[in-house]
């Protein structure tokens, strides 16, 4: 564990926490002292959760798994009773939850908008603001949304529409929960290396990403890494008290605004 534990005796919720980029931070909090609640969506998804969870505890650090489908809001908030039925308290929330869609507006079924309002939207909505029910005055709230949402492109409108409104979810509670002491806060990965990317382009399309951001040749991939997020997600929730209500582009210079 790391001796400069920032955050021992808190309590963290990491929604998709078993795997890529919610694994790194399920860790990298608890290597700050805190105690992890690893939130998973499916089955499939177990084995990655309790793999996350073992990392913590081989590491002398305390966690557990929870199951839950986040569409729907009695489930999250489920998920935060079990972390103050085990732990007494949450201190932390952090989501990164999504689905992605790449696919021409007139192509997209009605049932495909529904899922991805669902997924990107209302499962931000209902942690937002159970965390908010939930948490612990000068708490830390952040989720994970897209740098989509500063780019001028077609093909992704349903998956950065449905994170559009993450931010204003985020700019809305960091305000009403700012008298607590709770900051709210929003970042935006860019093209990310890991399976959720790959699984929608084409071999062109991840070239052209590849290359598109100002510090692509800094990468190994030319992509963003899940190791250029987690530290920035830590920083929020320990030093980075004072950023509230901000969505945070790390994306090697991919887009801006």
């Amino acid at each position: 564990m790391n001796t400069q534990a920032k955050l021992t005796g808190q309590v963290a919720v990491v929604a998709g926490g078993a795997k890529n980029l919610g694994a790194l931070i399920s860790r990298s909090l608890a290597d700050l002292g805190a105690k992890v609640v690893v939130h998973y969506n499916s089955e499939a998804a177990a084995p990655d959760a309790e793999k996350t969870v073992a990392a913590i505890v081989a590491a002398g650090g305390s966690a557990f798994a929870v199951r839950a489908d986040f569409r729907r809001s009695a489930e999250v908030a489920h998920v935060f009773a079990e972390a103050k039925r085990h732990y007494g308290r949450v201190d932390i929330a952090v989501n990164t939850v999504g689905k992605v869609l790449k696919k021409p507006i007139l192509e997209i079924t009605d049932a495909e908008l529904e899922e991805m309002t669902d997924v990107n939207a209302k499962t931000a909505f209902y942690f937002i603001r159970e965390a908010g029910r939930t948490m612990e005055d000068k708490g830390r709230i952040v989720t994970i949304v897209t740098s989509l949402l500063s780019a001028y492109t077609g093909y992704y409108s349903v998956y950065a529409g449905g994170k559009a409104p993450v931010e204003h979810y985020t700019r809305a509670a960091s305000k009403e929960f700012g008298t607590r002491g709770i900051s709210v806060n929003a970042v935006g990965p860019g093209p990310m290396d890991t399976p959720f990317f790959y699984g929608q382009e084409s071999k062109e399309a991840v070239a052209y990403h590849s290359t598109a951001a100002a510090l692509s040749k800094f990468s190994p991939t030319g992509l963003t890494h899940i190791e250029d997020i987690a530290p920035i997600v830590t920083f929020l929730v320990t030093d980075g008290r004072w950023i509230t209500g901000q969505t945070i582009f790390a994306n090697g210079g991919y887009t801006t605004r």
